[in-house]
């Protein structure tokens, strides 16, 4: 899928679905390298800045 040309909707869906039934006919389970808590110390960093900067074009 990276950088190919789909000159249809149907095209790109017919890519999308080959993509996945290629990469789901040998599954590898996904491991988390970084822990919950890591992972949620981050969310809330973003959640603040994106706040701050929605409320500063606000006003």
């Amino acid at each position: 899928l990276r950088r190919g040309v789909f000159k249809s909707v149907p095209e790109l869906t017919t890519a999308i679905e080959q993509y996945v039934a290629h990469h789901n006919a040998n599954p590898k389970p996904f491991i988390w390298t970084a822990t919950a808590r890591d992972i949620l110390q981050k969310i809330i960093r973003a959640n603040s800045r994106l706040s701050g900067k929605q409320n500063a074009t606000l006003h």
